[in-house]
């Protein structure tokens, strides 16, 4: 069985090398050969230029198709491995046209998994182990009032005057300020139109306790199902959001005032534009270390006094084998790769495994490749 990875990116690089390593059968797919051979062409037998129709010719029953390339092309390529019996692996977010695939999935024997990166993806793991450790304690009790936060960040190791720098393209980033979001706070949902309306502090568990600014993105709600959080429980708060350093609110004031002016095709050009001042002016520089921070929490609450609360708090950072971004999205990545080859995850699309031996197993592979990861607890 071949694994088909398709994209080298930046993020790519460290889980691609990992099954490489390990003397995988890996078909490398990329846009430009050269710079895939650039990135493993000391490891790769064989790299060839990313076409659908290409891959289609060779895609055998049971391969795995791995999409490290833009969100156009996951459902594309899901759709192909599972007329052609393959699975299918992306860090990526489970579109609503990933969703409705499911069946198919099902039907032709053939495993989707999304969410298998850093955020989402080692978010959802730390989620799955909270819920199953509370449900297992002493404390746990239908009725507690629960609190959930999520928030992660990439951000500068060495702080900047933008209090930001950028690993990929700025436009990604930009398009998201322009997103609502959704999640739960005070016991019901809050809707917010931008992060900027909805920023707070929050005090992240480290060695050294340090205060980041964090807001909410996307829709929260739905991953209570997710978690499996029980339909009856009383959830409080229940948030994914994301993390910078204090300071960052200040530093892009004016970018949030001119983003809320831009409107349709001369506003998507003038994104572009910002995108690329950006990236002129805040880009990593050649060896500069970046720095990841991820932080997922339960709180449970009886009588009003803390009966549960612990933390999975990580902080990572580049070294000299590469940056902690692309390690903490393609490591995750190559380990739902081999459960898959493994039979170890079941036909449909998935995101994240729930499976106790499987996200236990991941988290411990994770923690070697953070500086820190510590399950605080605050009751202790």
């Amino acid at each position: 069985m071949t694994i088909h990875w398709c994209g080298t990116g930046l993020s790519a690089i460290p889980g691609l090398r990992r099954l490489l390593d390990q003397g995988r059968e890996v078909t490398v797919w990329n846009r430009t050969i050269a710079k895939a051979e650039e990135a493993v062409g000391d490891l790769a037998k064989d790299i060839r230029a990313f076409d659908i129709d290409a891959l289609g010719a060779v895609l055998a029953k049971g391969d795995v198709v791995v999409s490290m390339l833009p969100g156009d092309w996951h459902v594309p390529l899901a759709e192909l491995c599972i007329a052609k019996g393959a699975n299918f692996v992306s860090s990526s977010y489970i579109a609503p046209e990933m969703k409705a695939l499911d069946t198919k999935a099902k039907d032709a024997g053939v495993a989707c998994v999304n969410e298998v990166g850093l955020d989402p993806g080692i978010d959802h793991l730390m989620a799955h182990a909270l819920i199953a450790d509370y449900r297992a304690s002493s404390a746990y009790d239908a009725a507690n009032s629960l609190s959930f936060i999520s928030y992660c960040g990439g951000i500068p190791k060495i702080a900047n005057p933008f209090r930001y720098k950028f690993s990929w393209s700025p436009l990604g980033v930009l398009k998201a300020l322009r997103s609502p979001s959704r999640s739960i706070r005070d016991g019901k949902p809050l809707d917010v139109n931008r992060p900027w309306d909805a920023i707070s502090s929050y005090e992240a568990p480290l060695p050294t306790p340090e205060t980041f600014e964090v807001y909410p993105n996307r829709d929260s709600i739905p991953f209570m199902e997710d978690y499996k959080f029980d339909p009856d429980w009383n959830v409080d708060t229940f948030v994914r959001g994301t993390l910078r350093l204090n300071g960052w609110t200040k530093a892009w004031g004016d970018v949030f005032r001119e983003i809320e002016t831009l409107e349709g095709p001369e506003g998507d050009a003038r994104l572009k534009e910002m995108s690329d001042q950006f990236w002129e002016e805040n880009s990593y520089d050649e060896g500069e270390p970046d720095r990841v921070v991820l932080c997922v929490a339960l709180k449970a609450e009886k009588d009003g006094a803390t009966a549960y609360h612990k933390t999975y708090a990580m902080d990572a950072w580049g070294d000299e084998n590469g940056t902690a971004m692309a390690r903490l999205v393609s490591i995750p990545v190559s380990l739902a790769i081999e459960a898959v080859l493994d039979g170890k995850i079941a036909a449909g699309v998935h995101a994240a495994p729930s499976d106790p031996a499987l996200f236990n197993a991941w988290l411990t592979h994770i923690d070697g490749l953070a500086q820190h990861l510590q399950i605080v607890d605050h009751t202790a």
